[in-house]
């Protein structure tokens, strides 16, 4: 038997620029908001809405 998904195309889902906050605080990032590609939920330990926070 094959399942085959119909009628959504698929979605690229972009990398993140850092593996973690000292990558992020190494490059001088603080504070990414949920609205930001870089954010990401790891990053956000206290649930904010910012990720690697200052």
């Amino acid at each position: 038997m094959t399942i085959a998904a119909v009628g959504f195309p698929p979605v690229a889902v972009a990398e993140r620029p850092y593996a973690n906050c000292t990558e992020a605080h190494d490059a001088g990032v603080y504070d990414i908001p949920q609205s930001d590609p870089a954010y990401w939920d790891g990053g956000d330990r206290d649930h904010d809405g910012y990720a690697c926070d200052s």
